[in-house]
């Protein structure tokens, strides 16, 4: 099983490495490399985010016509890892970092921000330094750039506070129609509610009983008046004098009789002697 892992390669003695002919590889050829993504990108055909670190076949040439410094710039090529969409970057010796080209977009980091800010900054002291009228033209410049900054703030207050008027006149606006609304409720209210008493008093106020009429009054407290108190003289005097026309019956005796009419006899209880 040793043999498997031997790297060294028997050379017979007349071995001639020149007489073996180099490959000729073109100036533009590509090499698949396997890498990873050097920055978080997001595709620009469906949206993917690529996570920084994100493993990938790639393919490699050397960008024709750029350099930095006589060192090469190359190009990689990928593929979207969700539609399959070409994309390319190249390395950016300048910044020792890399720089999309194209499929794709580099997501936003703030340190770069910051780092271009302190290189503008350090180059402008610079520039300053040697410089007087660079100077003096530098702070008419942030002069003009702070008075337009308080000019368009003077502008947004104003107009914070001409919203604000409006709104309140337009709150009191609402409230005054929301009042004159809840009166005319109000009013039409009270008219129903007098027009129904006005209909209860002339339907119930007098009722024809024959040719006597009963007056009927509202309650005005919990206690209900008698059922004879509702009634006419004329039906009064006609129910008593039926009563007094109706004889008074007899009981008869039941003596020893059940309630059915049923004469019940009573046994004697016989003793032997």
């Amino acid at each position: 099983m040793s043999e498997r892992k031997v790297l060294n390669k028997y050379f017979p003695p007349d071995f001639d490495p020149e007489l073996i002919s180099r490959r000729k590889h073109p100036k533009s050829s590509q090499q698949v490399v396997r890498l990873m993504a050097p920055f978080s990108m997001r595709c620009n055909t469906c949206g993917e985010y690529i996570y920084k670190g994100k493993k990938f076949n790639a393919r490699k040439e050397t960008v024709e016509g750029e350099d930095y410094l006589g060192i090469k710039i190359f190009r990689f090529y990928i593929k979207c890892t969700l539609c399959s969409a070409e994309i390319t970057f190249k390395t950016d010796p300048k910044n020792t970092d890399y720089a999309a080209e194209h499929g794709a977009s580099r997501n936003f980091e703030p340190w770069r921000d910051e780092k271009a800010e302190e290189e503008d900054r350090l180059a402008k002291l610079e520039e300053e330094e040697n410089n007087p009228m660079k100077v003096l033209e530098n702070k008419t410049v942030d002069s003009k750039r702070e008075m337009d900054i308080l000019d368009a703030l003077q502008d947004i207050r104003a107009r914070n506070a001409r919203n604000e008027r409006v709104g309140q006149s337009d709150d009191l606006l609402s409230r005054l129609a929301l009042q004159e609304v809840e009166d005319e409720e109000d009013a039409e209210r009270k008219r129903l509610e007098e027009a129904d008493e006005k209909l209860v008093e002339e339907v119930f106020s007098k009722i024809q009983s024959g040719s006597s009429s009963v007056t009927v009054k509202r309650k005005a407290d919990e206690k209900e008046p008698p059922a004879h108190a509702l009634l006419s003289d004329a039906a009064r005097a006609l129910i008593a004098s039926t009563a007094a026309a109706v004889p008074a019956v007899k009981k008869r005796k039941t003596e020893g009789k059940n309630s059915l009419g049923i004469k019940v006899v009573k046994k004697k209880k016989v003793t032997a002697t």
